[in-house]
């Protein structure tokens, strides 16, 4: 079903997601190895991997995206003009150029999922989706943001005025009709087939027959849209948006969208390392669980169920399970992730917001093994392991305007920056 939109006027108007194909720059041949210029989303990219992306290729990405920033910066020389320079004169020598036809971009996948041997696809598709307040009910998110890179991605929106890495945007269809338009768009030969850093295959089709396209708009016309990743850049365009009230390239952004029932998308648990928190002892930790309700026993953590709320402890060499019943799940509070951080993290170990939001004492580590290790290998206190997040029980408190605790989910594998530009 659509959402009604109240106009003032005493009737009621249908409330759409609206798209529109576009005539993105990719980059050419002329630029080398696709492998040498893309990367990961902004926000993923260490210091290490920084310095790995400008030694690849001088047309990387990452010079624009997050170069290098020098003592010497000013006002009129910065790391974002620096930016804007090189996106225009990698236009003008070719190493990008702008499609000929405006499309929608397959765009499928496929990886192995961390610690399985499973394989999987996860399909979706690039398009310009239009910018919404959250209160139009058509975009939703999951988390909260921050103003630090919000502000950041602002000054890079102003200098270049272009969009590089797409949001990731989730919507229902349970019956797939989509997917089916993009497996047939998918039957020929990809213009990209890239293998990141983890070894997940990127692959790209556009697809330009105007009935498909059409298509494709009426059947994600009154599909509502969540966040899964990106809502830092979302909320950028939305302040874009705001300043720039005239130019209608502005009220739309680039979007990836994947249908959240696809069997192809995977979300991971992020669980949470302690460090540095004067006086912890895991001893009393667990002594103020008891006390608070949670029963406690030794070992590793297995598959939750909807009833009990489950969450791993491992400090030093040993390991616990710390279960109580899980209340009504008809709001966020009741999810593993909220309840660590409200229930432990806050109430037993007296960890403020503030301190979590900037990372004072948590840090997010994916994968068991790699969580243990830090405590077990690297001095951390103790890990503090989590289930994933189920899509549904996501989508539901999204939907109904709740927001999750920052690093509730991490969606596998992430969306490659520079597959598609989007020029305003």
């Amino acid at each position: 079903m659509g959402v009604f939109r109240f106009t003032g006027q005493l009737k009621l108007s249908w409330v759409l997601a609206i798209l529109k194909p576009f005539q993105p720059y990719r980059y050419t041949s002329k630029a080398g190895d696709p492998a040498h210029l893309l990367t990961q989303p902004y926000d993923k990219i260490s210091p290490a991997m920084q310095a790995k992306y400008l030694a690849a290729s001088p047309y990387n990405l990452v010079r624009v995206i997050l170069g290098e920033r020098q003592s010497s910066d000013n006002p009129s020389e910065n790391v974002y003009t620096r930016a804007a320079q090189h996106l225009d004169e990698w236009i003008r020598e070719g190493i990008l150029a702008q499609d000929p036809q405006p499309g929608f971009y397959a765009y499928f996948q496929d990886f192995t999922v961390p610690d399985t041997s499973e394989r999987a696809t996860r399909m979706g598709f690039i398009g310009l989706g239009k910018v919404e307040d959250y209160s139009a009910g058509v975009v939703y998110r999951h988390e909260q943001t921050l103003s630090g890179p919000k502000k950041d991605r602002l000054e890079l929106l102003r200098h270049t005025r272009g969009h590089f890495g797409q949001i990731f945007m989730l919507y229902p269809d349970r019956e797939g009709l989509v997917d089916k338009k993009l497996a047939q768009a998918s039957a020929g030969a990809p213009v990209l087939d890239v293998l990141d850093e983890y070894q997940a295959r990127h692959r790209l089709w556009p697809i330009t027959d105007p009935e498909t396209i059409q298509r494709m708009q009426v059947l994600m016309a009154d599909k509502k849209l969540l966040i899964a990743d990106g809502h830092h850049r979302y909320e950028t365009a939305l302040a874009y948006r705001n300043e720039d009230p005239g130019n209608p390239a502005a009220e739309y952004v680039m979007m990836t969208f994947v249908n959240m029932y696809s069997p192809g998308l995977k979300i991971l648990a992020t669980h949470r390392v302690l460090r540095n928190l004067e006086g912890f002892q895991a001893v009393a930790l667990l002594a103020k669980a008891r006390a608070s309700g949670w029963s406690v026993r030794e070992g590793m953590p297995e598959r939750n169920s909807h009833h009990q709320v489950r969450i791993g402890l491992v400090a030093g060499s040993r390991a616990y399970v710390l279960e109580r019943p899980r209340g009504s799940l008809s709001s966020a509070g009741e999810l593993d992730v909220p309840v660590l951080h409200t229930e432990i993290l806050g109430g037993l170990l007296g960890i403020s917001e503030e301190a979590v939001r900037d990372e004072r004492h948590i840090t997010y580590v994916r994968g068991i093994d790699a969580a243990v290790a830090e405590v077990r290998e690297k001095g951390a206190q103790a890990a503090f392991l989590l289930e994933p997040t189920p899509i549904e029980e996501m989508a539901r408190i999204a939907f109904s305007g709740g927001v999750m605790p920052q690093k509730s989910t991490d969606f596998y594998p992430k969306l490659l920056s520079g597959v598609t530009i989007y020029r305003l």
